[in-house]
């Protein structure tokens, strides 16, 4: 459990930044077996935990934390001499070890209760994390400077672990134990515990992980007010020595009082020696000698990257071949010995949480590369160094996580397209809450089956609401264009998993056709009127975003409009212009997606409560499957225009509804005095509210080139193009290419067949 502070006292809060002494420079060379030395000590320290675990089995909590303390004291008292070397310790010094040996025990107090809850692998994964991880973590989640998108991802990927271990770590044995008996709780102290774990409603073993994540937040704010302490009373070790003696000091009578009122499970304390020994070496002595070593020969963070993956993988070997041998030995020795084994499984959830664990102590642990490109220049007439950074030291770091939440809140809010998603996003949760509590309550599957699909449509509208978030993120070097096509891309993939639902609902619906199944409708029809009305309000949220696809032809859009004009310029060859105007409106794939969604749901609901009244009335039990064909045919014939038009605007379609008059457009630009000829002609729709072009002109030398590209940039605008680019070529321009390939008349002709171009009815040219 201790972290070893003695290397960070030389290094300075950075592992080697300014104001301390800094690890002492090793050669590279030199640190393999430095890094050896600490990944067989982790492993050492795995096997401890996994024997702890065996010992908690049979020896009260406090017994074992008191052994393990006596054993440290011993030791390091007699190799580190703390009354005899140094300075003497002052009595307000004393009172500051007495308050360290109390946070020490209190820590190892929920250390090694989260042990006995969660099993040496879970403990493992959860607390053994290094200091400057925690740090990195909470600096990323709670101020301004957590180091840029690197660590961001590294927080994402410890809270993703973490909730992994809580949502989808399956030990069915351990929940079975949520519910323990009186006479199961060693004392008054594990009572308590335990019931603090069941106050919170959830199984122990899911208990014990929220205990070990606030363990390990209490061991590193620990160990941050220790660093100064340390420094007072002549060192780390020295600190330790004395801390672990005044708990042995502190334990010793309530260890003496346990011992008279609680019945011991053990026959033979002497059998026990050998594995408390290898603990005490393992856990609590190797673990600090060896951390402290490594910190001083190398920089924190290197440390903290080659000591957390040897652990987590350790950890993940034993949990797997384990064979709890001192658990076997107990049994044989323990007065229940007829009772069955409570051994932790290896889920999946714990396996994807160590690949989690493992990328996020890498990440967090890695050093920022913000403000680290200085380089010596000199030093001052004072004697302060000088240093000159490269230009991104001084870049704003990424914001905290709170702050990113609340802005894109306001941000949500502040435009009626998200607004509504999220309102009826939150309505949607407060019902699909209700609807799980409820059911769990009555131990109805009908109700815990609709919550969890209530739930897949709650991912759909968290989804669109992130794409109407996105789309309004400004353009960067990068994305030039912006994040429009967020919205399109989103209501796609909404469509395809409307579709994919209507599929599968299709098929089960033919399947129960031919042999439809007896149902029990007593919870259906609540449920569904609940359901129904919670949708018929998203219905009419959203019922502008099916009016508005029906209606991009005549210009009608939700969006406000945006337009503004850049400057046009030409050259004497050849010259370009770019314009932006008013959008001419167009589909809000996004919204068109959530809105189907809700459609979809709605229709479900409806089905649900017709065919549950066909069933109660007349026993037509075919009225099931017949509902859901009728609306899984709805839901599927209703997506294919949304896919339809999303796929045509992903691949560059010419809008359909500016087809017409792209082509007067072109007619008319054609005829413009000055002007000979143009040539790749491209129109796009970039979003719902940007119609995109490009075309190249040809104009005589004589003719002013920014009027003419003034009368395009007119032309094209009033026919829906509002972000339009120009490229102008004059006659001299030909005449140069001409002389250079042959070839160019070719495409010159090719320019002129243009004007043969004709349009038909069915919306294409033909030549």
């Amino acid at each position: 459990m201790e972290e070893k502070y003695g290397g960070d006292v030389l290094a300075g809060p950075g592992g080697g930044g300014g104001g301390g002494l800094g690890p002492v420079d090793v050669p590279s060379a030199r640190l393999t077996k430095y890094i050896v030395l600490l990944c067989f000590t982790k492993f050492l320290k795995a096997v401890g935990l996994f024997e702890s675990y065996d010992l908690l089995k049979a020896v009260h909590i406090v017994q074992f934390i008191f052994i393990l303390k006596l054993g440290t004291a011993f030791f390091m008292v007699l190799f580190q001499k703390p009354f005899s070397s140094g300075k003497t310790i002052t009595k307000h010094q004393w009172i500051k070890i007495f308050k360290h040996a109390v946070a020490g025990c209190i820590i190892s107090l929920l250390w090694f209760f989260g042990l006995t809850l969660c099993g040496p692998l879970r403990t493992l994964l959860l607390f053994e994390h290094s200091d400057i991880v925690v740090i990195s973590l909470l600096s990323v989640l709670f101020t301004s400077s957590g180091g840029g998108p690197a660590k961001t991802r590294g927080a994402a990927f410890f809270i993703i672990a973490v909730i992994c271990l809580l949502l989808f770590d399956n030990d069915d044995l351990m929940a079975k134990m949520a519910e323990h008996p009186e006479g199961h709780h060693d004392s008054a102290l594990t009572h308590m515990l335990y019931t603090a774990i069941a106050f919170l409603g959830v199984a122990d073993h899911k208990g014990g992980v929220l205990l070990l994540v606030l363990a390990l937040c209490c061991k590193v704010g620990f160990h941050t007010a220790s660093r100064k302490l340390s420094i007072d009373v002549g060192g780390a070790k020295r600190l330790q020595a004395l801390s672990h003696l005044v708990s042995v000091l502190l334990l010793c009578p309530w260890v003496i009082v346990l011992s008279v009122t609680t019945e011991s499970k053990v026959e033979s304390w002497f059998s026990l020696i050998m594995p408390f020994a290898t603990v005490i070496f393992f856990v609590m002595i190797l673990d600090f000698y060896v951390d402290s070593i490594c910190s001083v020969k190398m920089e924190v963070s290197k440390c903290a990257r080659y000591g957390s993956f040897p652990i987590f993988i350790s950890a993940l070997l034993f949990g797997n071949f384990w064979t709890h041998p001192i658990t076997d030995q107990l049994r044989a020795m323990n007065k229940a010995a007829h009772q069955e084994s409570t051994e932790h499984v290896l889920s999946g959830g714990v396996v994807v949480s160590a690949i989690f664990f493992i990328l996020s102590a890498n990440i967090l642990s890695s050093p920022s590369k913000r403000g680290q490109k200085g380089t010596l220049i000199g030093y001052s007439p004072e004697g302060t160094p000088l240093y000159n950074f490269m230009g991104d030291a001084f870049q704003h770091s990424s914001q905290s996580i709170p702050r990113f939440i609340k802005e894109s809140l306001k941000q949500i809010l502040e435009e009626s397209d998200s607004r509504q998603i999220f309102y009826f996003l939150c309505l949607n949760l407060l019902f699909t809450f209700v609807e799980l509590f409820y059911g769990v309550l009555t131990n109805s599957l009908g109700l815990i089956s609709d919550g969890f699909h209530m739930l897949f449509d709650c991912s759909a509208l968290v989804m669109g609401l992130f794409a109407a978030l996105m789309s309004r993120w400004k353009a960067t070097r990068i994305f030039s264009y912006g994040y429009g096509r967020i919205e399109i891309l989103s209501g796609f993939i909404n469509g395809l998993f409307l579709i994919v639902i209507a599929f599968f609902v299709f098929m089960e619906s033919v399947a129960r056709l031919i042999d439809p199944p007896e149902l029990d409708t007593h919870m259906l029809t609540p449920v569904s009127v609940g359901g129904l009305i919670v949708n018929l309000i998203g219905i009419c949220a959203f019922s502008h975003a099916h009016s508005h696809a029906h209606g991009a032809s005549q210009g009608s859009c939700h969006s406000s409009d945006h337009s503004h004009s850049h400057h046009m310029h030409g050259h004497s060859d050849h010259g370009h212009g770019h314009s932006h105007g008013s959008a001419g409106g167009g589909m809000n794939a996004n919204m068109r997606g959530v809105f189907l969604h809700v459609l979809a749901d709605t229709l479900g609901s409806i089905g649900v409560i017709v065919s549950t009244i066909l069933i109660e009335q007349f026993g037509w039990f075919i009225a099931d499957p017949l509902c859901s064909l009728f609306i899984a045919v709805l839901i599927f014939l209703s997506v294919v225009p949304l896919i339809k038009d999303a796929c045509q605007v992903l691949l560059l379609r010419l809008p359909p509804e500016y087809e017409k008059e792209l082509h007067i457009a072109l007619e008319k630009i054609q005829k413009i005095e000055g002007l000979i000829s143009y040539r790749d002609p491209h129109f796009w729709r970039h979003s719902a509210n940007i119609v995109a072009g490009t075309i190249h002109i040809q104009v005589t030398s004589d003719v002013l080139e920014q009027r003419i590209v003034q009368q395009v940039t007119g032309i094209l605008k009033d026919a829906g193009v509002n972000n339009l680019t120009i490229q102008v070529e004059k006659e001299a321009y030909f005449q140069h290419m001409s002389g250079l390939s042959t070839g160019f008349h070719d495409v010159l002709a090719m320019t002129k067949q243009m004007e043969s171009m004709k349009y038909c009815k069915d919306g294409t040219y033909i030549m």
